[in-house]
């Protein structure tokens, strides 16, 4: 609900993934929830790179979706309670441009104290052989590219729009009409090399969409995805088109009619990309009285 209490957003949700054809277990992790009262959602995606060089990608991508839901919380809590005033956005938007640096220390102290519980490599070898002693005869320092994973994450208010990428993935805004945006977009990927949460100071090569909503319209829907599923399509324009049929499907069937066939979908593009498939996304329901979950007690699918 607005400040003024006039007519508000719920928030519906999606969330599913598959593993991709062959593979043991999925390395991609993902999760959609609303918090902040059920005035915000917060989305993320996360793919684990997968290769034998990546062997423990499966938690990195897993503790990257903790990380960022944790501190997209806090954010979004702010956004909510100062959003409704213009003049707090500048400050929001220094918030948000700190906020990667946040997450990926914060991964980073995860992945270091299970590498000091459970060494990757036994705590005498690193991916490429035997790992040379650190200055002093100190043991090496940790391989985090061992855990190595993308990260794309979202919050999404009444009144703003905030972004985040680092590495593959997508980011597709949806509104009521169905037309399509990729803020993030920079292209077709080209090979499978992408940026990863285990680079040195990763922050600063996530990418930010800051958007404040003030054109009196509804939010728009958000989706974002793995690569896996956009590789699944024959070109970019079927992908667009898939996203904007979610919406579609949304408005005249539900969001719980979606959130069951999404399984199936997400299989069907496993099958075709050969890769794991995850999805998290969220649409805006005008006109209805959220409910206001406690902090401890919000929703998440």
């Amino acid at each position: 609900m607005s400040a003024t209490g006039t007519s508000a957003a719920v928030w519906e949700l999606l969330d599913g993934g598959v593993k991709g054809v062959a593979k043991k277990f999925s390395q991609d992790r993902g999760q959609a929830l609303v918090t902040a009262g059920g005035r915000a959602v917060v989305l993320a995606v996360a793919d684990g790179h997968g290769s034998r060089a990546h062997f423990r990608s499966e938690m990195g991508a897993r503790w990257a979706v903790e990380k960022f839901t944790s501190c997209a919380r806090v954010y979004a809590q702010e956004a909510v309670r100062r959003g409704d005033d213009a003049a707090n956005l500048p400050r929001l938007l220094a918030e948000a441009r700190t906020l990667p640096q946040q997450v990926v220390h914060a991964w980073r102290r995860r992945v270091l104290t299970h590498e000091a519980n459970s060494p990757a490599h036994g705590g005498n070898t690193t991916s490429s052989g035997p790992a040379p002693a650190a200055a002093g005869g100190s043991a090496p320092e940790a391989d985090l590219a061992v855990y190595g994973s993308t990260l794309i994450g979202v919050v999404l208010t009444e009144r703003l729009l905030v972004c985040w990428q680092l590495g593959d993935g997508d980011i597709v805004l949806v509104d009521e009409d169905g037309t399509t945006r990729m803020p993030l977009y920079t292209g077709p990927d080209m090979g499978d090399e992408t940026e990863s949460l285990c680079e040195p100071e990763a922050w600063r090569k996530a990418r930010l969409h800051w958007q404040p909503l003030t054109g009196g319209g509804p939010p728009p829907g958000v989706l974002i995805s793995t690569d896996g599923l956009s590789k699944s399509f024959a070109d970019h324009e079927g992908f667009l088109a898939f996203a904007s049929g979610v919406r579609s499907r949304a408005a005249s069937h539900g969001v719980a009619a979606v959130q069951a066939q999404l399984p199936d979908w997400l299989g069907h593009a496993a099958k075709y990309s050969g890769d794991d498939a995850t999805l998290a996304g969220a649409f805006p329901v005008i006109g209805r009285t959220p409910a206001r979950p406690g902090p401890d007690n919000d929703d998440s699918h």
